[in-house]
Formats: C-alpha cells, structure tokens, sequence
C-alpha cells in the first residue's frame, strides 16, 4: 500500500490554497442537537473532488503535463480532474459511464475535456483508462486509489477543524462522509485523528461496510439494486483506503432511497442547499437517526450536481421531513 500520512494533507492544503474554495461550515438542528453541515456541494465543480485533482495535477512535470492525463468517473471526479487540468493546460480525457446525469456529463465537457463512454455493468473503466493512457503517454489519475488524490480530499477535513475552532465550539468529535472508493473519508481521517469517523453508503452498495466488518476487502455483489447515488457506484474499494480506514477503525453503515430522498428535501427547505443523493448521504445517516450524534458532530455534503428536474421532484414530494 502505498503511504499517505497527515502530513501530505498539510502539504496538499499549502499547494492547493487559492486553487479551491474554503466551503462554508453550517449549523444545523437535528432531532433538537445542533450539527454542522460542511458544504463541499458549493465547490467549483460541485464536488469536493477539485480537492484531490488539484494536488495531484500540481505534480505533475512538464513532460507530464503536455502528455496530458486520464481518468475515470461518473461525474463529479470527471469535472475536478477536467477543472484542474483546464487550469493547468493540461490535455484530459475522462472515460465515464454512459448512464451517467447529464448534468454532470455536460459540466465535464464544458471544462474542455475529452468523454470516452463505457458500460458500467459489463466494462472496466480502469482497463479502459489503462488502454488510453498507454497508447497517448498520458497519466491515469484515479478517483481514490491516490496517495495525493486522499491527501487533497483530507484538506476538507484541515478546513472542518480550523472553521469549528472559529466559532469557538470544540474540535469535531464526529465526522460523517459519504463513501463510494473512500478517497474523502480516508483524507478526512488522517486530517482529524481525533474525531471519530462514519462512513455512509447506499444500501446495497455498502461494500466498505462490509469490508471493514470482515477485515478484508469485498467488492460490489453482481445483482446490486439500482441507487440515485451514482457518486457513490464504485464496486471495490482500494487497498490505500481500505488500509487507512481499518488503522483508524473507522465504522460505516448503509442508508435507503428514502432516506437519501429525505435528506436532499432537508437540505434545501432548511438551508436552501442544493445537494445531490450521494453528496447528501452522511446528512440522511443523521435525519434517520443511524449515528449516535451530539456536540461536535460534522456531516460533509460531498456533492451538489444533481439534474435539475430530478430535484424539483425530489424536494417536491408531499412527505415533508422535520427532524428538528
């Protein structure tokens, strides 16, 4: 396993400042317990994924650079890998699922990257990205399977710790992510080493979960049911990952669709925060009463590009949630 420590995160906050934003910290009421809510659904992109392509990007030398660079993913890693590269004139193609939101599809072309399109059932996205990069030099950037990809994505977790000390309210005690490859939850726990860590998951697609209660990694099953959280689609989790999580014995648990759904309606008619399924997971895990919660406890809202018809039907339904 290749090693990532707290201190990459530190270096990976210096080298990106100025390339991300600092995403607003919210206080929230929850089951009469105040919470805070960390906003990475109002990063350039939408995603907190800018965080780790830029730290990885940056690294790059300038043969690296002209070569350009590839990657894949259903969206939101697809634009922060295309943000950055844009930014950085760096050529890059993103092979993505062809059911992936259009919203997101679009964002990424925009951003001046070149689409390659797979089937996620019956194709390998990173034998794909091999392909492409063995045959154009380019540098595959994983989503997760990144010592700098996790060290970027833990700068959220500096950024937690630094704005609840602002308010004068104690460290974080808990942090709860969303978790698809845990690339987030990994960087957020070498960035907090104190607070304990919550990974949430699809049901179905809680493969970390699982992971981490057997003590080895178990993919994805076969027949796993279709999910809104398409963020969060990621049928193996790494070793890199993996390794991290069980060091700082970081527990998970999965929610449903429902409670997902529940969770982008709260965000909105409370906050008025446009918040994706899977960016809205670890704030689901809260609304349903999952995890054990009290002072000091973080939800990251991980992501924020959802279709819009999607949300108006979401936050428009009739069951209107109240969890104060």
């Amino acid at each position: 396993m290749t090693e990532v420590s707290r201190k990459d995160v530190l270096e990976a906050a210096d080298r990106i400042v100025g390339e991300v934003k600092r995403t607003p910290l919210v206080k929230a009421r929850i089951h009469k317990q105040d919470v805070w809510l960390k906003c990475e659904c109002l990063q350039t992109g939408g995603s907190f994924k800018l965080r780790g392509a830029t730290n990885r990007l940056l690294q790059l030398d300038d043969e690296e650079r002209r070569r350009g660079v590839v990657a894949f993913s259903s969206g939101n890693h697809a634009r922060g890998v295309a943000i950055a590269a844009q930014r950085l004139g760096i050529p890059a193609t993103i092979v993505m699922p062809s059911d992936a939101p259009g919203v997101k599809v679009a964002g990424t072309r925009a951003e001046g990257a070149q689409i390659v399109f797979y089937d996620r059932r019956t194709e390998d996205r990173a034998a794909i990205a091999a392909e492409l990069a063995a045959a154009t030099g380019a540098t595959v950037v994983p989503s997760f399977d990144d010592a700098m990809i996790i060290a970027g994505q833990g700068t959220a977790g500096l950024e937690i710790f630094d704005q609840l000390a602002g308010t004068g309210a104690p460290p974080p005690s808990r942090i709860v992510v969303p978790t698809g490859g845990g690339g987030l939850a990994s960087g957020i726990a070498l960035a907090c080493p104190d607070a304990a860590i919550v990974c949430v998951e699809p049901e179905g697609w809680d493969d970390m979960r699982h992971s981490l209660e057997l003590g080895e990694i178990v993919p994805v099953a076969n027949d796993a049911p279709p999910t809104l959280c398409d963020a969060l689609q990621t049928l193996r989790v790494s070793p890199i990952t993996f390794g991290i999580l069980t060091a700082r014995g970081v527990t998970a648990m999965a929610v449903s669709e429902q409670e997902v759904a529940d969770a982008v309606r709260f965000a909105w008619t409370e906050h008025q925060l446009v918040v994706e399924p899977g960016g809205a997971i670890a704030l689901a895990a809260l609304l349903a009463g999952k995890v054990e919660f009290g002072e000091g406890t973080v939800a990251v809202l991980s992501g924020g590009n959802i279709d819009p018809a999607l949300h108006a039907r979401m936050v428009g339904e009739d069951q209107a949630v109240d969890a104060r």
